[in-house]
């Protein structure tokens, strides 16, 4: 598909940098008008990856995180959100509900159903040692479509 806009941020992998990157993903994804709950969508996925990147690549560390966000032909947005990190040692085994590798910081292992729930497809790449990209796409609703 052809990209008809795209933006390329990066941040260091601190928990306060989560809602700058859902907010600026979300506000560039703006430009297509979507609805509130297609924002919605694309806001808790980016989060959802992004959080991952800071407690599972990184965990005790800071490192980078890099978001591409593409706007593709048919009203699809594209978002890939990479990490230099540690890696995923078994990716279906991360996929599957409440699987986690921090059990002590209470979290549900959600993450990755998350993304798949909100987003029409999600693909996951990873390297031990080397990191981790997370691909997702969804195609929104033309406003167009909706008027009859």
């Amino acid at each position: 598909m052809k990209v008809l806009n795209e933006v390329n941020i990066n941040f260091l992998s601190r928990s306060s940098n989560e809602g700058y990157a859902r907010i600026a993903i979300s506000g560039f994804v703006s430009q297509l008008d979507p609805t509130v709950d297609e924002l919605t969508d694309i806001k808790t996925a980016v989060s959802e990856a992004v959080t991952n990147c800071i407690v599972h690549a990184y965990a005790d560390t800071l490192g980078k995180i890099y978001i591409t966000a593409r706007i593709l032909e048919n009203n699809t947005v594209y978002i890939k959100i990479r990490d230099r990190g540690c890696g995923i040692e078994n990716i279906k085994k991360a996929m599957e509900p409440m699987f986690t590798t921090a059990p002590n910081e209470e979290r549900a292992g959600l993450g990755f159903a998350v993304m798949q729930t909100f987003m029409d497809k999600v693909r996951v790449n990873s390297r031990l040692g080397k990191g981790t990209t997370v691909v997702m796409l969804k195609k929104l609703t033309s406003r167009a479509d909706n008027n009859g």
